[in-house]
């Protein structure tokens, strides 16, 4: 055969996004190909191993032979678990048939998104935040309102932003708390306001809350926009394995919702992967049910490492960093530089040999800030900070 037929896409394939984390670490690893020793701080993935008991109950379900299809919104057992979690950790009652279980955190974006905002409707996103957020707005055709997270508010939302956005064309509002990029959370007066405005415009609400055990000044999961009133039946609770038990590459989320609004993500998920893996499942359980000491742990450690980088940081002329409430993220303001963040995050990659993400990356307004993941060990996060210090004093 002769020559190679074109590719034709359907235009809505123009509206997607992509992670550039994940961009990052391809032209790290081929910075580590050419023989240069790279430091990552590009990645949102917790470097611990996943606890023992949770592998065990894996693969114990796969020698036991499950390893067969199972009900698309997830197992029984595993759904009344997630409701009995969740109801314990936000203090309002859930059933298991307000669960849907999915591979990873994001069809839970991608299906409630589909399932509530068309042609027209107004959904309100973080600004910086989770790049996958307006990437699903936009293919699902709606109309993304951003909210722009700032410094001064720690990284959160004031009442009066919120209100200024909001009003009878919005179909849905996204939050994020703590946040990814910044590791800032909402406050419970933006919270509240948030949802009065809720109930006065009837829209949904979407908060992930995937970092929701990763909150350093809180005793357990912080506040939930789902306890304010006439929220329970107004939101969609996003979580997962993945951060809280290091478990990244098992693919194991859910979401916690209207029923009403359950059976439409389920036929979604119908449509789209089936279910989920029965083992995966069975580990998800063992997480939720057994030993928590090493959640408590790796949170610990979290802290130390959060102290160490915000303090050296703070260290470097024309840095500055505040301390994040939560995540393993620190957010550093580098307009002190002169340079635009992805030139900044350039600069430590290819001189300093240190993979961070720009700013931009979650959105227009992470202009002057780059993402810095502290997911590391201490050794390499002092190794990074003494990097990123000689290299702005090389080159700025």
């Amino acid at each position: 055969m002769s020559g190679t037929a074109s590719v034709k896409l359907a235009d809505r394939m123009s509206k997607l996004g992509t992670e550039t984390a994940f961009d990052v670490l391809v032209r790290a690893r081929a910075l580590e190909a050419e023989g240069k020793h790279v430091i990552h701080l590009q990645l949102g993935e917790p470097d611990f191993d996943t606890p023992s008991h949770i592998v065990d109950a894996a693969v114990d379900a796969l020698r036991s032979g499950d390893t067969h299809y199972t009900p698309t919104a997830g197992i029984p057992t595993l759904r009344q678990a997630i409701a009995d979690y969740t109801s314990e950790t936000r203090g309002v009652a859930f059933s298991p048939d307000q669960v849907v279980v999915t591979p990873g955190g994001k069809p839970i974006m991608f299906f409630v998104v589909l399932a509530l905002a068309g042609e027209g409707d107004e959904v309100v996103y973080p600004d910086p935040g989770f790049p996958i957020y307006q990437s699903v707005v936009n293919f699902a055709g709606a109309v993304p309102i951003p909210l722009e997270l700032k410094e001064e508010h720690g990284f959160g939302f004031s009442p009066d932003q919120i209100r200024s956005l909001v009003n009878d064309k919005t179909k849905l509002v996204i939050i994020n708390s703590p946040h990814n990029p910044t590791g800032g959370m909402v406050s419970e007066e933006s919270l509240e306001e948030l949802a009065r405005l809720a109930v006065k415009h009837d829209f949904m609400v979407l908060t992930d809350e995937i970092y929701s055990r990763i909150a350093y000044d809180h005793d357990g999961v912080p506040t939930s926009i789902s306890t304010f009133p006439g929220m329970a039946e107004r939101t969609i609770i996003l979580d997962g394995f993945s951060k809280t038990f290091a478990m990244t590459g098992w693919r194991l989320g859910y979401g916690v919702m209207p029923r009403t609004l359950a059976d439409q993500v389920t036929r979604l998920a119908v449509n789209c992967n089936s279910c989920t893996p029965g083992f995966v499942q069975q580990a998800g359980l063992a997480a939720l049910t057994g030993p928590q000491e090493p959640v408590d742990e790796m949170v610990a450690e979290f802290r130390r490492r959060r102290d160490t980088v915000v303090a050296g940081l703070n260290e470097i002329p024309g840095i500055s960093c505040i301390e994040p409430a939560g995540a393993f993220y620190v957010f550093p303001n580098i307009t002190g530089l002169g340079r635009d963040s992805d030139t900044v995050a350039n600069d430590l990659m290819y001189d300093g040999h240190v993979a961070l993400v720009s700013g931009t990356s979650f959105g227009p307004a992470g202009e002057g800030y780059i993402r810095i993941s502290y997911a590391n060990s201490m050794a390499n996060l002092t190794d990074a900070l003494r990097r990123i210090r000689e290299t702005v004093g090389r080159l700025y």
